[in-house]
Protein backbone atom coordinates (compact mmCIF):
# COMPACT_ATOMS: atom_id res chain seq x y z
CA UNK A 1 0.00 0.00 0.00
CA UNK A 2 1.15 3.23 -1.06
CA UNK A 3 1.54 6.30 1.70
CA UNK A 4 -0.57 9.48 0.11
CA UNK A 5 1.32 12.81 -0.18
CA UNK A 6 -0.53 13.71 2.52
CA UNK A 7 0.18 11.36 4.76
CA UNK A 8 4.04 11.50 3.86
CA UNK A 9 3.79 14.68 4.59
CA UNK A 10 2.47 14.56 8.10
CA UNK A 11 4.75 11.74 9.04
CA UNK A 12 7.22 14.14 8.15
CA UNK A 13 5.99 17.24 9.67
CA UNK A 14 5.61 15.20 13.09
CA UNK A 15 8.03 12.80 12.98
CA UNK A 16 10.72 14.36 15.42
CA UNK A 17 7.90 15.17 18.36
CA UNK A 18 7.18 11.18 17.58
CA UNK A 19 10.57 10.40 18.29
CA UNK A 20 11.04 12.66 21.25
CA UNK A 21 7.61 11.57 23.07
CA UNK A 22 8.35 7.85 22.24
CA UNK A 23 12.26 7.73 23.50
CA UNK A 24 10.94 9.62 27.00
CA UNK A 25 8.37 6.98 27.16
CA UNK A 26 10.57 4.30 26.58
CA UNK A 27 14.24 5.48 27.75
CA UNK A 28 15.40 2.94 24.05
CA UNK A 29 16.33 4.68 21.11
CA UNK A 30 15.95 1.60 18.82
CA UNK A 31 12.87 1.00 20.30
CA UNK A 32 11.74 4.30 19.56
CA UNK A 33 12.23 4.35 16.24
CA UNK A 34 10.30 1.18 15.90
CA UNK A 35 7.45 2.98 17.58
CA UNK A 36 7.72 5.47 15.02
CA UNK A 37 8.10 3.46 12.26
CA UNK A 38 5.29 1.29 13.79
CA UNK A 39 2.79 4.17 13.74
CA UNK A 40 3.60 5.23 9.81
CA UNK A 41 2.56 1.63 9.39
CA UNK A 42 -0.85 2.17 11.31
CA UNK A 43 -1.33 4.93 9.51
CA UNK A 44 -0.55 3.80 6.27
CA UNK A 45 -3.11 0.43 6.85
CA UNK A 46 -5.67 2.32 8.81
CA UNK A 47 -5.72 5.87 8.53
CA UNK A 48 -7.98 8.38 10.48
CA UNK A 49 -11.68 8.42 9.43
CA UNK A 50 -11.17 11.96 8.63
CA UNK A 51 -8.14 12.74 6.83
CA UNK A 52 -9.08 16.72 6.72
CA UNK A 53 -7.97 17.03 10.39
CA UNK A 54 -5.49 17.75 12.40
CA UNK A 55 -2.55 14.90 12.11
CA UNK A 56 -0.79 15.06 15.42
CA UNK A 57 -3.53 14.06 17.84
CA UNK A 58 -4.50 10.82 15.97
CA UNK A 59 -0.34 10.05 15.71
CA UNK A 60 0.06 10.63 19.21
CA UNK A 61 -2.65 7.88 20.26
CA UNK A 62 -1.18 5.69 18.16
CA UNK A 63 2.42 5.89 19.29
CA UNK A 64 1.49 6.23 22.82
CA UNK A 65 -0.74 3.26 22.34
CA UNK A 66 1.86 1.33 20.72
CA UNK A 67 4.52 2.40 23.51
CA UNK A 68 2.23 1.21 26.60
CA UNK A 69 1.95 -2.13 24.93
CA UNK A 70 5.52 -2.08 24.67
CA UNK A 71 6.66 -1.30 28.13
CA UNK A 72 3.66 -3.95 29.56
CA UNK A 73 5.87 -6.82 27.58
CA UNK A 74 9.08 -5.85 28.43
CA UNK A 75 8.36 -5.59 32.24
CA UNK A 76 6.44 -9.22 31.57
CA UNK A 77 9.98 -10.24 29.60
CA UNK A 78 12.08 -9.14 31.85
CA UNK A 79 15.82 -8.13 31.77
CA UNK A 80 19.43 -9.57 32.34
CA UNK A 81 20.85 -7.22 34.95
CA UNK A 82 19.95 -3.40 35.48
CA UNK A 83 18.23 -1.52 33.12
CA UNK A 84 19.58 1.88 31.93
CA UNK A 85 17.56 3.76 29.08
CA UNK A 86 20.13 3.95 25.96
CA UNK A 87 22.45 6.92 25.93
CA UNK A 88 21.09 9.57 22.98
CA UNK A 89 22.84 12.76 22.01
CA UNK A 90 20.73 15.81 21.51
CA UNK A 91 17.41 14.57 21.01
CA UNK A 92 15.17 16.88 19.13
CA UNK A 93 13.18 19.04 21.13
CA UNK A 94 9.47 18.38 22.46
CA UNK A 95 7.65 21.13 20.44
CA UNK A 96 4.18 22.31 21.50
CA UNK A 97 5.53 22.75 25.36
CA UNK A 98 4.66 25.55 27.13
CA UNK A 99 5.28 27.51 30.15
CA UNK A 100 3.87 24.96 32.43
CA UNK A 101 5.56 22.34 31.70
CA UNK A 102 7.17 21.18 34.81
CA UNK A 103 10.28 19.51 33.26
CA UNK A 104 12.28 20.56 30.13
CA UNK A 105 13.75 19.03 27.32
CA UNK A 106 17.15 18.62 28.84
CA UNK A 107 16.05 17.13 32.72
CA UNK A 108 12.96 14.81 30.75
CA UNK A 109 16.18 12.97 28.84
CA UNK A 110 18.45 12.59 31.73
CA UNK A 111 19.34 9.22 33.18
CA UNK A 112 17.91 10.27 36.56
CA UNK A 113 14.55 11.50 35.34
CA UNK A 114 14.04 8.10 32.62
CA UNK A 115 14.85 6.10 35.38
CA UNK A 116 12.71 7.82 38.27
CA UNK A 117 9.94 7.32 35.35
CA UNK A 118 10.25 3.38 35.81
CA UNK A 119 8.51 3.42 38.63
CA UNK A 120 5.53 4.38 37.01
CA UNK A 121 3.12 2.04 35.24
CA UNK A 122 2.60 2.38 31.51
CA UNK A 123 -0.54 4.61 31.69
CA UNK A 124 1.00 6.84 34.45
CA UNK A 125 4.31 7.15 32.46
CA UNK A 126 2.33 8.59 29.42
CA UNK A 127 -0.02 11.01 31.34
CA UNK A 128 3.17 12.44 33.41
CA UNK A 129 4.75 13.18 30.03
CA UNK A 130 1.89 14.17 27.91
CA UNK A 131 0.69 16.60 31.06
CA UNK A 132 4.38 17.87 33.02
CA UNK A 133 6.80 17.66 29.77
CA UNK A 134 4.94 18.62 27.09
CA UNK A 135 2.11 20.44 28.53
CA UNK A 136 -0.86 19.16 27.64
CA UNK A 137 -3.82 19.96 29.22
CA UNK A 138 -6.30 17.45 30.95
CA UNK A 139 -8.80 17.49 28.29
CA UNK A 140 -5.88 17.22 25.32
CA UNK A 141 -4.43 14.24 27.44
CA UNK A 142 -7.83 12.79 28.06
CA UNK A 143 -8.22 12.67 24.26
CA UNK A 144 -5.32 11.20 23.19
CA UNK A 145 -5.44 8.59 25.80
CA UNK A 146 -9.02 7.58 25.75
CA UNK A 147 -9.41 8.76 29.29
CA UNK A 148 -11.89 10.28 31.15
CA UNK A 149 -10.84 13.67 32.81
CA UNK A 150 -11.26 12.70 36.20
CA UNK A 151 -8.95 9.27 35.24
CA UNK A 152 -6.15 11.91 34.26
CA UNK A 153 -6.46 13.75 37.23
CA UNK A 154 -6.07 10.76 39.13
CA UNK A 155 -3.41 9.01 37.37
CA UNK A 156 -1.28 12.20 36.78
CA UNK A 157 -1.91 12.72 41.04
CA UNK A 158 -0.53 9.24 41.29
CA UNK A 159 2.37 9.50 38.83
CA UNK A 160 3.37 13.02 40.59
CA UNK A 161 3.20 10.76 43.90
CA UNK A 162 5.68 7.90 42.82
CA UNK A 163 8.01 10.90 41.66
CA UNK A 164 8.24 12.52 45.00
CA UNK A 165 11.96 10.91 45.73
CA UNK A 166 13.33 12.28 42.35
CA UNK A 167 11.19 15.29 42.49
CA UNK A 168 13.02 16.02 46.57
CA UNK A 169 16.67 15.64 44.54
CA UNK A 170 16.37 16.68 41.46
CA UNK A 171 19.06 18.88 40.26
CA UNK A 172 18.13 20.91 36.60
CA UNK A 173 20.69 20.27 33.94
CA UNK A 174 22.69 23.65 32.71
CA UNK A 175 25.61 24.96 31.78
CA UNK A 176 27.14 24.74 35.62
CA UNK A 177 26.17 20.91 35.85
CA UNK A 178 27.48 20.31 32.83
CA UNK A 179 31.15 21.93 33.53
CA UNK A 180 31.07 20.02 36.80
CA UNK A 181 30.04 16.83 35.20
CA UNK A 182 32.82 16.66 32.73
CA UNK A 183 35.88 17.85 35.50
CA UNK A 184 34.29 14.75 37.44
CA UNK A 185 34.17 12.38 34.68
CA UNK A 186 37.39 13.70 33.62
CA UNK A 187 39.44 13.40 36.66
CA UNK A 188 37.25 9.81 37.22
CA UNK A 189 39.09 8.59 34.36
CA UNK A 190 42.45 10.00 34.41
CA UNK A 191 42.36 8.36 38.36
CA UNK A 192 41.09 4.95 36.54
CA UNK A 193 44.18 4.90 34.26
CA UNK A 194 46.82 5.58 37.12
CA UNK A 195 45.23 2.41 39.16
CA UNK A 196 44.47 5.30 41.72
CA UNK A 197 42.30 3.29 44.07
CA UNK A 198 42.19 6.38 46.58
CA UNK A 199 42.19 9.05 44.12
CA UNK A 200 38.87 7.04 42.65
CA UNK A 201 37.46 6.86 46.00
CA UNK A 202 37.93 10.62 46.67
CA UNK A 203 35.60 11.21 43.94
CA UNK A 204 32.89 9.38 45.33
CA UNK A 205 29.76 10.14 47.17
CA UNK A 206 29.67 8.02 50.13
CA UNK A 207 26.52 6.49 49.23
CA UNK A 208 27.94 5.59 45.61
CA UNK A 209 26.63 3.17 43.50
CA UNK A 210 27.56 1.78 39.82
CA UNK A 211 24.84 0.10 37.35
CA UNK A 212 25.81 -1.78 34.54
CA UNK A 213 23.86 -2.30 31.49
CA UNK A 214 24.93 -5.06 29.52
CA UNK A 215 21.73 -6.92 28.35
CA UNK A 216 22.73 -10.05 29.06
CA UNK A 217 25.34 -9.53 25.98
CA UNK A 218 28.72 -8.84 27.61
CA UNK A 219 30.36 -9.54 31.09
CA UNK A 220 29.39 -6.20 33.53
CA UNK A 221 27.76 -6.51 37.07
CA UNK A 222 24.77 -8.26 37.08
CA UNK A 223 23.97 -6.00 40.26
CA UNK A 224 24.01 -2.85 41.15
CA UNK A 225 27.38 -2.31 43.10
CA UNK A 226 27.03 0.05 46.08
CA UNK A 227 29.39 1.90 48.92
CA UNK A 228 32.27 4.33 47.67
CA UNK A 229 34.74 1.83 48.29
CA UNK A 230 32.82 -1.15 46.45
CA UNK A 231 32.61 0.93 43.46
CA UNK A 232 35.82 2.10 43.38
CA UNK A 233 37.00 -1.35 43.74
CA UNK A 234 35.04 -2.57 40.85
CA UNK A 235 35.82 0.04 38.50
CA UNK A 236 39.76 -0.07 39.12
CA UNK A 237 39.90 -4.12 38.84
CA UNK A 238 37.22 -3.98 35.69
CA UNK A 239 39.98 -1.44 34.15
CA UNK A 240 42.93 -3.74 34.78
CA UNK A 241 41.38 -6.70 33.28
CA UNK A 242 39.73 -5.31 30.31
CA UNK A 243 43.11 -3.44 29.04
CA UNK A 244 44.06 -0.51 26.81
CA UNK A 245 41.33 2.32 25.67
CA UNK A 246 41.31 2.45 21.71
CA UNK A 247 39.90 5.17 21.85
CA UNK A 248 38.08 7.67 24.56
CA UNK A 249 35.61 10.37 24.02
CA UNK A 250 33.72 13.09 25.46
CA UNK A 251 30.36 13.72 24.12
CA UNK A 252 26.94 15.12 25.67
CA UNK A 253 24.15 12.36 26.17
CA UNK A 254 20.96 12.91 27.64
CA UNK A 255 21.58 16.32 28.51
CA UNK A 256 25.50 15.97 30.34
CA UNK A 257 28.57 14.98 29.40
CA UNK A 258 29.63 11.53 29.23
CA UNK A 259 32.25 9.26 27.96
CA UNK A 260 32.49 6.61 25.39
CA UNK A 261 35.25 4.23 24.97
CA UNK A 262 36.23 1.47 22.43
CA UNK A 263 37.73 -0.79 23.84
CA UNK A 264 41.21 -2.21 22.89
CA UNK A 265 42.10 -6.18 21.84
CA UNK A 266 38.00 -7.57 21.56
CA UNK A 267 37.91 -10.25 24.29
CA UNK A 268 35.58 -12.88 24.33
CA UNK A 269 32.55 -11.39 26.50
CA UNK A 270 33.96 -8.28 26.62
CA UNK A 271 32.01 -5.25 24.92
CA UNK A 272 33.79 -3.40 22.82
CA UNK A 273 32.34 -0.31 23.17
CA UNK A 274 30.96 1.42 26.47
CA UNK A 275 29.36 4.80 27.22
CA UNK A 276 30.19 5.81 30.63
CA UNK A 277 27.52 8.07 32.34
CA UNK A 278 27.49 10.00 35.69
CA UNK A 279 24.91 11.73 38.35
CA UNK A 280 26.86 14.47 40.75
CA UNK A 281 25.43 15.21 44.20
CA UNK A 282 25.18 18.35 45.31
CA UNK A 283 28.54 18.69 46.78
CA UNK A 284 30.21 17.96 42.94
CA UNK A 285 30.69 13.68 43.88
CA UNK A 286 30.03 11.44 41.70
CA UNK A 287 27.01 9.58 43.45
CA UNK A 288 26.15 7.62 40.24
CA UNK A 289 27.70 5.60 37.47
CA UNK A 290 26.00 4.16 34.52
CA UNK A 291 27.87 1.94 32.11
CA UNK A 292 25.80 1.11 29.09
CA UNK A 293 27.40 -1.40 26.77
CA UNK A 294 24.63 -3.77 25.14
CA UNK A 295 25.05 -3.23 21.60
CA UNK A 296 20.86 -2.69 21.00
CA UNK A 297 21.21 0.39 23.76
CA UNK A 298 24.15 1.87 21.80
CA UNK A 299 22.63 2.10 18.33
CA UNK A 300 22.14 6.40 18.93
CA UNK A 301 26.22 6.33 19.71
CA UNK A 302 27.63 7.26 16.48
CA UNK A 303 31.43 8.23 17.06
CA UNK A 304 31.63 10.68 14.11
CA UNK A 305 28.29 12.85 14.57
CA UNK A 306 27.34 12.22 18.16
CA UNK A 307 30.72 12.58 20.01
CA UNK A 308 32.48 15.90 20.34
Amino acid sequence: MKATPALEDAFAAHRPFLWSLCYRLCGDAADAEDLVQDTFVRALQHPPSRTDAPWRPWLVKVALNLGRDLLRRRRRRGYVGPWLPAPVDEPPAPEGAGPGARYDRLESVTVAFLLALEALTPAQRAVLLLRDVFDYSVRETAGVLEMSEPAVRTTHLRARRRMQDYDRDRVRPGGALQEATRQALTRFLTALQEGDTAGVESLLAEDAAAVSDGGGEFAGARRVVRGRANVAAFFVGLTKKAGQARHVALGMFNGLPAVVIDVEGGKTGWAPRVVLQCELDGAGRIRRVYSSMATRKLTAVNSTAAIR
